[in-house]
């Protein structure tokens, strides 16, 4: 006696491949009865439903590439598609049915063509779907000049606000996101996103999160500040350094990654030296943001050139002893003009103009 053996339920790649199958054909075209099976099929289940949006959304994505990396793709997938024609030509027969019709509609529409490749519908879709899947969904860059500020909203809901003299460098991946700071400092409020990590590349250090409120200090050309800084807000962030062995603060040697919580802050010198975490000085994390630089006994040539980053200042140094006095205080950097008439009250200095410039001499000095 014959029995019937129970019918297999569908596996997730069998519902992949069934939406992926309904995909190619409606881009094609349906007439009235195949759109009303479609939309039965669609029906059937929640699993059916779904499939079919992935592949949506991944045409989307695929519509957004640039002119210039859609020819790169047609270009990779001819030459993989020859190859692999070649290679598959003496088993032609046993290609299903399904394939067939795939590759019957892509010579007739050549954009589903390059879809179902980069789609990974047969093997010579490998290349262009890896090559693909690294574009970025969205990168720009931003910068402030001089004196400037700026804030941006990202598309992934994250917000950035750059202070004075800032480069940043955004790409938005499907599985990643990345900030790259060449110079100046930013502050991050970055919308958490457990399957996309937010990381901001500065100087030496990799700084990843997922949803948190930090800020970023990368100023090559400043003295005493030509390292990286950084110092969190809210929630935390994963601190690395460049290479397993760097040195860190003490001559010892560890894994590189630092994880920094709320109130706490972490500097790299510009030798890849490591410093200890501390707390958030009073000011916080980004005074900038509020119109204000602020330092803590801090030699006065360092505080000058933090000013220059703000605007001309004017000021020249009329010996070494004025430029080596350390300064403590917070002040608005546009307000030169109350910075110079504090300035002899802080610090034994004076002031003489010498033709567009003031020089700043040691009282010392006679």
């Amino acid at each position: 006696m014959l029995h019937a053996q129970p019918s297999r339920p569908p596996s997730p790649s069998d519902i992949d491949g069934e939406a992926l199958d309904w995909f190619v054909r409606r881009g094609a075209g349906l007439d009235a009865d195949e759109e009303a099976l479609f939309q039965i099929w669609r029906a059937r289940s929640a699993a059916h439903a779904t499939a079919f949006a992935r592949w949506q959304g991944e045409w989307r994505a695929l519509d957004a590439l640039p002119a210039e990396g859609i020819a790169r793709l047609r270009r990779d997938l001819a030459i993989d598609k020859a190859r692999e024609d070649e290679k598959a030509r003496p088993i032609r027969q046993g290609v299903p049915t399904a394939r067939r019709r795939w590759r019957g509609m892509a010579a007739e529409v050549p954009r589903f063509a390059l879809a179902l490749a980069v789609l990974c519908v047969g093997v010579a879709g490998v290349r262009g779907w890896a090559y693909w899947q690294r574009q970025p969904v969205y990168a720009a860059q931003f910068e402030t000049q001089r004196g400037q500020q700026r804030e941006i909203d990202l598309p992934d809901g994250s917000r950035l606000r750059l202070d004075t003299a800032t480069r940043i460098d955004v790409a938005l991946y499907r599985q990643r996101r990345e900030v790259r700071l060449p110079e100046g400092q930013a502050l991050f409020q970055v919308h958490g996103d457990a399957s996309r990590p937010f990381d901001v590349v500065a100087g030496s250090l990799r700084i990843t999160v997922v949803g948190t409120r930090f800020s970023v200090r990368h100023t090559p050309g400043v003295p005493g500040e030509r390292g990286v800084r950084v110092a969190v807000e809210e929630g935390r962030v994963r601190v690395a350094r460049s290479g397993p062995d760097a040195p860190v603060s003490g001559g010892r040697t560890g894994t590189g990654t630092i994880e920094l919580h709320a109130g706490q802050q972490v500097a790299i010198d510009a030798d890849g030296t490591l410093g200890p975490v501390v707390p958030v000085a009073g000011a916080g994390i980004a005074p900038w943001r509020d119109g204000r630089v602020s330092f803590d006994d801090v030699p006065l040539a360092q505080a000058l050139a933090e000013f220059e980053r703000y605007g001309p200042t004017g000021l020249v140094f009329g010996d070494a002893a004025a430029a080596s006095l350390r300064l403590t205080g917070t002040f608005d950097p546009r307000r030169l003009d109350n910075f110079l008439r504090l300035l002899p009250t802080v610090l034994p200095v004076q002031l003489q103009a010498r033709g567009d410039a003031t020089e700043i001499l040691s009282r010392r000095t006679p």
